[in-house]
Formats: structure tokens, C-alpha cells, sequence
């Protein structure tokens, strides 16, 4: 005969505790949960992170075609955009150089920042807002605008149908750029800065083909 089983030292405990202690032994520890929480929401704060500037994109997007200008605007530094746009209208490649510095030839950069500031974009060519527009906006986000003129009834009726989806071209801590193929295949390039933890702006649009025209 084989010997009897020796009882366990839980044998000897009643019943309510040896009840508690399998209970406890199921359940995670209040330190554990906490660590859980903490890995939890450091997880959705990258990806929170990293996912802001698309959610900018598809906010610009949703609001021009809501035609919510504050929106737009909380969204778009519209400064820095119509300085991004202007030499590309103007075919004018020079402008896409870096300003002189003001400590070294204090009046060329003066100079410079009044020229694009308020110089035309060019003779009898639109005025770079024409761009800018919310009709105007949406047709940028479908990839459809081009350098040569405004966004057209055509192009914004395209837009509606089947907007495509930006594809990250650059990511990195403070800088994010998108790229929107168009039906031909060109690239819109969408450009953001962060400006605070979670809040991205657009500061520049590459139109397709713009920066590798010449100048008249």
C-alpha cells in the first residue's frame, strides 16, 4: 500500500482564508494593475504621438469640405503656406533659397522679406489665396491642384468622389510630411510642424512638379 498523502499546510487553515488566498492568487496585484495602466497609456500616447499630424491632414480635409474656416485656421499656419506656395506659382526658384542673415546683410534680408511678403506672385497670374480657399483646400488634400492655375469645378468634383489616402513621405519628433499621389500619379507633399505635444499644423504644400520648372 502506498503511503497516505501528507496534508498540505493550507489543510490546516479555515475555510475563509484558504478561500482569499485562491482568490488572491487569481487575481493581479494592485502594483501590477497600475503598472498595466502606466504601459497602457505610455503605448497610447505614441501612437497618439505618431498618428497626429494624419489626424491634422484628415481634420483640414473634413473641415474644407465643411467650409470651416476657423477650423482651417486652427489647423493651417496660413503664413508659412502662402510662403511655401508663392515661389512655386511665381516659378520663381530663387525665393526657395534661405533669406540672407540679419546680422550679416541686415538689408538684404529686409529686403527679402518685403519681396516675399508682398511682391506679386506674378504679371496677371492669381494671388496665392486663390489656393487656399476651402474648395481649394480639399482639391490640395485630393492631390489635384496644380502650379499653373487655381483648383477648378473639375478638379474639386474628383476631390468629392474618391479622395485618395496620404502615405507618410518624413516623420520625425517635430516635422511630418504626406504625400497624396493624384490620378496621374504626381505627389502633393503635405508638410506639418508640431507645435505643442499633440498639436501639428500644415506649414507647407509641394505642388507636383513646381519645384522643377524654370523660370520665364
Amino acid at each position: 500500500m502506498s503511503p497516505p498523502d501528507h496534508p498540505t499546510p493550507d489543510a490546516y487553515q479555515p475555510v475563509w482564508a484558504r478561500s482569499a488566498a485562491r482568490k488572491a492568487s487569481r487575481e493581479p496585484t494592485f502594483k501590477a494593475l497600475i503598472l498595466n495602466i502606466l504601459a497602457v497609456a505610455v503605448v497610447a500616447a505614441m501612437v497618439a504621438f505618431f498618428a497626429a499630424p494624419a489626424v491634422a491632414f484628415f481634420g483640414i480635409r473634413a473641415a474644407a469640405e465643411a467650409g470651416d474656416v476657423a477650423g482651417l485656421s486652427r489647423l493651417i499656419d496660413f503664413d508659412a503656406v502662402r510662403a511655401s506656395l508663392r515661389p512655386q506659382i511665381s516659378r520663381r526658384p530663387e525665393i526657395l533659397t534661405p533669406p540672407p542673415s540679419i546680422l550679416q546683410d541686415p538689408i538684404g534680408a529686409i529686403r527679402r522679406q518685403f519681396e516675399d511678403t508682398v511682391a506679386p506672385v506674378a504679371p496677371g497670374a492669381p494671388p496665392v489665396d486663390a489656393w487656399l480657399s476651402p474648395t481649394s483646400l480639399l482639391v490640395l488634400t485630393a492631390g489635384e491642384a496644380r502650379a499653373d492655375a487655381p483648383p477648378s469645378a473639375a478638379s474639386w468634383a474628383i476631390a468629392l468622389q474618391n479622395p485618395p489616402l496620404p502615405r507618410p513621405a518624413y516623420w520625425s519628433v517635430n516635422r511630418a510630411r504626406l504625400a497624396v499621389a493624384s490620378q496621374d500619379g504626381s505627389r502633393t507633399i503635405f508638410t506639418f510642424e508640431r507645435r505643442a505635444a499633440f498639436e501639428w499644423k500644415l506649414v507647407h504644400v509641394g505642388l507636383p512638379g513646381a519645384l522643377h520648372t524654370t523660370q520665364p
